[in-house]
């Protein structure tokens, strides 16, 4: 029996007519984090209510994922349909046929039929090693292609055609790569992930987003304290530490987290927070099922935004590239 029933948590409409849970479980365990653990984490996160559950190749344990999958749906505490099952090919997957190859193995690993939604995780094919330092550089990685980009895409929508995920969407995008390939598109993407917390809120690129009919799924939704070493730096922000918020928890006598994913599921973002401890995976669901922020709170949240970017992206830049911002394309136009 779930601890919280999936039918009170908050759902968006996808422009395929199918609903997305507006809360995921992440399985990125910011290099800290054993396969075991994300997966016993994900087996607390079922039982709590959650129903969508985010993973990705590169975060090396869907295999681990798969088991408690099949455990859940053997177990009758799920049906397949129930769940909302997410993953993303990783960038040393982009090249022709490799899409497939990549999906293939998700699925084997995950031991499901098909997905719920398939993202292409960076929009370029710049590897990098897990566990790596931030001055890793590949020297094959590129600068963002357009028609490398449409070949991968174009596998992508393929997927689709065979029935193999019921959608697909794209992570890391910039408003001027939306530009570019959203019209060469012939099957849209259905979300964008991207980086949304509340000191950075990428009004721009989200209302874009949105401008489509696409949902925006938030990582990092809770400022990441987590995070690889790789993606800090000292300029950055506590998200959950900046006094008004915490004041505004204070108020309603819960963790700044809640009050941070109350505010995304009321933007109209979907967060996936992350964590492997029982209490908080339960408190991240519930929060947003109860006890919403005032109008107000929301304009005091809309108030800390602050270009707090947390993951550069360092460890994909190109030779020729200048630093990390070239990868966000800041001054509107593509950085090639």
């Amino acid at each position: 029996m779930t601890v919280i029933n999936p039918a009170s948590v908050p759902q968006y409409k996808l422009y395929t007519g199918a609903k997305m849970p507006a809360i995921g479980m992440g399985t990125f365990g910011s290099d800290h984090a054993s396969p075991e653990l994300v997966s016993s984490a994900v087996a607390a996160a079922i039982d709590a209510g959650y129903r969508m559950i985010d993973c990705a190749a590169c975060y090396g344990n869907e295999a681990q994922i798969g088991e408690v999958f099949t455990d859940a749906i053997t177990q009758g505490k799920v049906k397949r349909e129930d769940l909302f099952i997410v993953s993303k090919v990783w960038n040393d997957m982009h090249g022709d046929g490799d899409v497939l190859l990549a999906f293939a193995k998700t699925i084997k690993d995950l031991k499901v039929d098909y997905l719920d939604m398939y993202y292409v995780h960076w929009p370029f094919p710049n590897y990098h090693p897990p566990f790596c330092d931030v001055d890793t550089r590949n020297p094959d990685s590129k600068p963002f292609s357009v028609e490398r980009f449409m070949k991968t895409w174009r596998q992508m929508e393929r997927l689709v055609d065979m029935g193999l995920t019921k959608h697909i969407g794209m992570s890391n995008m910039t408003i001027p790569k939306l530009e570019a390939v959203l019209p060469l598109c012939r099957i849209k993407p259905a979300a964008i992930e991207l980086e949304y917390h509340p000191c950075f809120q990428q009004r721009e690129l989200k209302a874009y987003i949105e401008s489509k009919g696409i949902v925006p799924v938030a990582f990092c939704p809770l400022g990441s304290p987590d995070r690889p070493e790789r993606d800090c730096t000292p300029e950055d922000v506590a998200d959950l530490k900046v006094p008004a918020l915490v004041e505004i928890a204070q108020a309603h006598g819960v963790h700044p987290v809640n009050i941070a994913l109350k505010w995304e599921v009321q933007s109209g973002v979907a967060p996936i927070p992350f964590s492997t401890k029982e209490r908080n995976i339960i408190s991240n669901l519930k929060c947003v099922t109860e006890d919403p922020l005032t109008e107000e709170e929301m304009k005091i949240m809309e108030g800390l935004e602050c270009n707090n970017r947390l993951v550069k992206g360092q460890v994909f830049l190109w030779e020729g590239a200048k630093d990390w911002h070239d990868l966000w394309d800041e001054d509107g136009k593509i950085v090639e």
